[in-house]
This record gives structure tokens, sequence and C-alpha cells, in this order.
């Protein structure tokens, strides 16, 4: 079959990677391989539907019955199915990042070492073990070379990480890392099932390959030992996430680790006039280590590039604002417009002059939906019914019972020792007088979720009955937080089965995702977009402006000094300018004095230097030529 063998599909920006995937799944579907035989591995779910959903289109709905999901999903489902094989005879719950904070809060208290007080605070701590485990080094590397101030707690910090991994091991936990970790020893240790799987899985395909980890690229690896059947489809130029430990090696080494690997590069851009692709050809061409590609386009005119120098930000907020009145006039709708920058704090002083100007707007870069401390109340109702040993859950309820602290829901919890997997056993404890009656509520609750098991909207409804009065207690923007679980409802209102719903939540919670608002209807149709380039990532405008394209800002003044750091910064760049499609400014102010190092910045971004004037126009503010621009 001439679809054998394994295949490496670089895709320019703007290129069409989602069309090759979708013609691949639909030509195999096609030539008679069995859609259950086809394993599409994505980094969202919603990039894995819409892919199936357009190939169904193409052919028809067997398209459909394609294995599709994330790399978290499929260790997920394969770790449920064979748990035994990863230690967890009794199988596991999921530790979202939130809850591993909780656990990990939970043992620094107990670290007894001289100097505790000094250690890093959970969360910090959770991001070093998530590190660690996600580029594959010691815990201790990533100190040294990430957390170097605290250096001097290194084997406390080292112990803490043993005590996480041995508490989760007990409790039958995993947090998103132990997913990939164990599925990928299961793979290692495990020849039988490896085999089983390639039998199964018997092409492989994956998006976004420039994103993966060391240890993703090694699961793939073992899942297409046996065949070679496998397509990855990404962009060296667009690996930009090496700080959540995407490994750029990866994708250049992909020949190397599948020998005859055939590769097809897409190189005509359908989104971006021609001078904008100039640019960027010119951008990436200083990247050393790549695979060589200059994208084109058949749209045709457009105008230069600009590099905007300013005396100072505030006159390149003012130039952007001005800039963008002039395209309104001209007929631009401000959601077509985006305003992208290296790090969140560059927006500061034109989020001022928006707001002084009454022009609208959106930023993008943070805010986690599940964060939220009423999500988490909510949900934590749930879990306790679909994995009663979830003892963080169980804290979380019993504290939100009137009268009942940390003392009091520890004593409730030994209840589970006898019958681990009742949470009967739990509610069934003799109250005090002084909280019976609410914790007589908390055991009603629980008889009507165990009668609507089968309902996830169902039993939304009755958590949020019950947990209605308690958030109006506890926080003083209830209806605000009511919002918010509606909007949880609604989701859930699409799954049938609870528990898929909370795997689904602890795998990928929805968030205030870029891609997940724009273009939607309501008021941000009339909203200017701000964000950093991470969160701008396989987004386009009619018009983009990178601010700050200035050396210290953008590339950071931490990246000048370490090679591979200023790489993944030029990239970032590219990123950020093949978000355009018909107007691209980059801004940048020539005397900003940075408190950090005491010095002055005004060079602008080396990056651009390379690129020749009649590529990229170069003007100054006070000139008098760039108001007219």
């Amino acid at each position: 079959m001439i679809d054998d063998g394994p295949l490496l599909v670089i895709a320019g920006a703007g290129s069409g990677k989602t069309r090759a995937l979708t013609y691949r799944v639909a030509r195999l579907v096609e030539q008679g391989i069995s859609p259950a035989a086809i394993l599409l591995l994505t980094f969202t779910r919603k990039a894995s539907h819409e892919m199936l959903r357009r190939a169904s289109a193409l052919l028809d709905e067997r398209c459909q019955r394609v294995a599709g999901g994330t790399f978290h999903s499929l260790a997920y489902s394969l770790l449920r199915r064979h748990s035994e094989l990863a230690g967890f005879a009794n199988g596991f719950a999921i530790l979202d990042r939130s809850d591993a904070e909780s656990l990990v809060a939970m043992l620094r208290k107990d670290a007894t070492t001289e100097g505790a007080s000094r250690l890093p605070k959970a969360r910090t701590l959770v991001e070093i073990f998530s590190r660690s485990a996600s580029k594959q080094v010691p815990v201790d590397q990533i100190i040294a070379e990430e957390y170097p101030h605290f250096a001097i707690q290194r084997d406390v910090i080292c112990g803490l990480r043993l005590r996480y991994h041995e508490h989760k091991r007990r409790q039958g936990f995993m947090d998103y890392d132990d997913l990939l970790d164990y599925l990928l020893i299961m793979l290692r240790d495990h020849a039988p099932l490896r085999q089983r799987l390639a039998q199964t899985y018997r092409f492989v395909m994956v998006d976004e390959y420039q994103d993966t980890n060391i240890a993703q690229a090694e699961i793939l690896r073992l899942l297409a030992q046996a065949h070679h059947n496998i397509m990855v489809v990404g962009d060296d130029s667009q690996s930009i996430y090496a700080f959540r430990g995407a490994h750029y090696r990866n994708i250049m080494d992909f020949p190397s680790v599948f020998a005859g690997t055939r590769i097809v590069k897409l190189e005509e851009n359908y989104r971006s006039v021609q001078p904008i692709l100039d640019v960027t050809n010119a951008l990436i061409a200083q990247v050393p280590s790549r695979y060589p590609k200059t994208l084109f386009t058949r749209r045709s005119g457009g105008n230069r590039p600009v590099l905007v120098t300013t005396a100072d930000e505030s006159q390149q907020s003012c130039f952007v604002v001005r800039t963008i009145k002039k395209l309104q006039q001209q007929g631009v709708r401000l959601n077509r417009m985006a305003v992208l920058f290296r790090a969140s704090f560059h927006s500061f002083a034109l989020e001022i002059e928006l707001a002084r100007e009454e022009i609208g707007y959106v930023k993008f870069g943070g805010f986690k939906f599940m964060e939220a401390a009423h999500i988490k109340d909510m949900l934590a109702h749930l879990r306790v019914m679909h994995y009663p040993l979830d003892r963080l859950s169980w804290l979380r309820i019993l504290m939100l019972v009137d009268k009942v602290g940390p003392k009091t829901a520890e004593r409730l919890l030994s209840a589970l020792d006898s019958d681990p997997g009742n949470w009967r056993n739990v509610l069934d404890v003799p109250p005090k007088a002084a909280w019976a009656a609410a914790f007589g509520r908390l055991g009603h609750l629980f008889e009507v979720l165990e009668q609507r098991r089968g309902s996830a909207s169902g039993m939304g409804d009755a958590v949020l009955q019950y947990y209605r009065p308690i958030m109006e207690a506890r926080f003083d923007d209830y209806p605000r937080r009511e919002k918010d679980l509606q909007q949880l409802l609604t989701i859930m209102d699409h799954y049938g089965d609870a528990e898929k719903f909370l795997s689904d939540m602890a795998l990928e919670p929805p968030d205030a995702s870029i891609d997940g608002r724009l273009g939607s209807a309501g008021d941000d149709d009339q909203r200017l977009v701000l964000s950093t380039v991470h969160s701008a990532k396989g987004l386009e405008w009619d018009v983009v402006f990178i601010i700050w394209a200035l050396d210290g800002r953008f590339p950071s003044l931490y990246a000048v000094n370490d090679p591979a750091d200023l790489e993944e910064e030029l990239r970032l760049m590219y990123v950020a300018a093949t978000r355009a499609r018909d107007h691209l400014y980059f801004t940048s102010p020539v005397d900003v004095w940075d408190r950090s190092t005491g010095t002055v910045l005004f060079r602008p971004s080396r990056f651009l230097d390379a690129i020749p004037d009649h590529k990229l126009a170069r003007l100054r503010l006070d000139d008098g030529v760039a108001d007219d621009f």
C-alpha cells in the first residue's frame, strides 16, 4: 500500500496542515483501512473532533469512528484498561493541578528539616515536579537551571518530590504527568501489550509534532515500532513551548528515529499577502537548524510590513491606537485586529490608552476556568461518587459543612479505612449536634446523586441546589459565580455519563482560551484582541501589531546570552508575524530605562536587522511619515 511507512509533513504557517491530516484520514478509510485501526493524536479534543468531522464530510461517517484524542486521553484510556500493569490494581483517580497543589501543601507542612519554612510555595513545587517529568530530567537539575534561588533547599525539595510520589501511589492518584509516565513505563516493560496495541493501531497520525515532549515522542516510537506506519505533521519553525517541556529535537530527529522517512513540505500559504511572507521568510532564515522552506502565496497585493520606532512607550501606545482608529474608518472590524506581545505586562500602558480612547478590548493569556473555588467545590461532590478514595475532594466537601473543620473532617474520613470503596461509611458517622443539620443535608444530596448516576446534568443540578446557599454565604460575588456554575451545567448537558465528564474536565478543562471565544456572537465582536504570542498561535487576523519589538523585550534580556533560548525567541517572533493576513506592524520604543539592569534599551529587535529595507519599511514616529502610513 502506498501509504505505508513513516511520513513527516513539514507544514509551514497557514499552509493547511489540518487539511493534510483530514485528507489522510479519508484516504486511509477509503482504501479499506478499518477506522478502529487508525489513531489520530492531537493536543486538544476540539482539533481531533474537527478533523474527523471534516474527513467525514469528504468521505462518509466511517471517519467519525477513527480513534482520535489527546495524548493524555489515550494514556487515561489505556491505563484504565490495564491499570494493574501500571501497579494500580484497584484503579486510580486523576489529580488536576489545583488538587496536586493541595496535596503538596499538606506534605509541605510536614517538612521539619531546618530551614523548611523557606521552601517554595506548593504551586511552585508542583511546577518544579511537573517540569522534571515533562523534560525527563531530575528535580535537582530543574532547580539548578530554572530555580537557582532555591538551591539551598534542593535536598528538601527532592525529598518532598519522593514523598509526593509515594503518597499518590498509596492513595491511588495520578497527576497529568503521571499519565504519560506510567503509559511509557507500561509500553516499555510489557511487550505483549505493546504488540497488541501495534496490531490495533496500525496507522498512527500526530498533529503539532513540534510541540511533543520527550515522553510523548518515546510513546509514539513504541506504538509504531512494529510497523512504522506513522505520519506526523508539524512545523519546526513554530516550536515555541520549551517552557512546557516541548522538545524541539523531536521533529528534527524524526527521520533518524524512523528509518526511510519521507519528508513532504507544505509551502503554499493561504493566509498572508506576499510582502508579509517575505518578512517572515527572512525572519526564520536566521534559524541555523531547521527544515528549509520558503512560504509563498497566490494572494495578490499588500503593502510592506513596517517597523515604527517611537520615542517611548507612551508614543508607542498612541501610534497603535491612532492606527487602529484609521483602520476602523477604512472598514476593518475591531476584532479583526490584534496586538501581540512577548509577555503579558507589555500591554499595560496600551491598555490605559485604549481605555482613555474608549476602545473595547479583550486580553488573553491567563484565567483558567477550573481554578475557581466554586467550580472545584461543585466538581468535588461528583468526584467522590465515582472515586471514593479521593480524600482531597472529601476534605473540600466536608469543610464546606458548617461547623466542620479540618480535624473533624479528617476524623470522618477515617471511616473510609474499613471499606475504601463505600462513600456511605463517611456519611453514616453520627454527627455532633452543632453540625447535624448541615451534615444531614449533605447525606441527602448523596442519596440523590446515587439515584441520578446515569445523568451528568441531573447530578449537576442536584449539587447546585445543595451548594447554592453555601456559595451565597461564602462569596460576596455569588451572582457571578452562579452564572459560572450554570455554564458548567450547560457543558454537562452534552454528557450522559458523569464519569466521562469528570475525566474530560481533569484531562482538558475548559478555560477562557482565545480560540474558544473569538468569532463567537457577543461583545467580543466589537473588541480589539490583546494577546501574548503563545496564546495567539494557530490564529489569524487581518491586522497584527507586534509591540515592544525591542532588544531586551523581544528578545527578552534573559534570552540574549543563551543561543537555544534566543533561537526559540526568534521562532516566537516568526509565529507572531505569521498571524497577519493583510497588515503587519512592528513597534519599538527607543529610549526605555530597564530597572532590572540599570540600562537604557534603545535598539530595535536584533531579529529585524537582517531584513532589508525593500521588504521591511523603517519609519520613525517623529518623522511625520508614520502618522500617515
